[in-house]
């Protein structure tokens, strides 16, 4: 699942890939939001955990997982 999430007052976004799905990924979201003063924590699949505080987040964007594709297509 890729999530981006865009920071207030810094120009580039924080984007993850992370193996929960959107449902839980959406909860913990909305868990930050609902207190000011708390943090948005995330863990990425490689176990790397991001933590933004709550005032701070601009907009969370919640995708899907990219396939990368191999070769060539005609």
């Amino acid at each position: 699942m890729e999530v981006k999430v865009g920071v207030a007052d810094t120009a580039r976004e924080l984007v993850l890939n992370s193996s929960q799905s959107q449902d839980e990924i959406e909860a913990l979201v909305d868990a930050a939001l609902k207190d000011s003063a708390g943090t948005l924590s995330l863990v990425d699949d490689k176990g790397r955990r991001f933590v933004v505080p709550s005032a701070r987040v601009a907009y969370v964007e919640i995708g899907t997982a990219d396939s990368r594709r191999v070769g060539f297509v005609t």
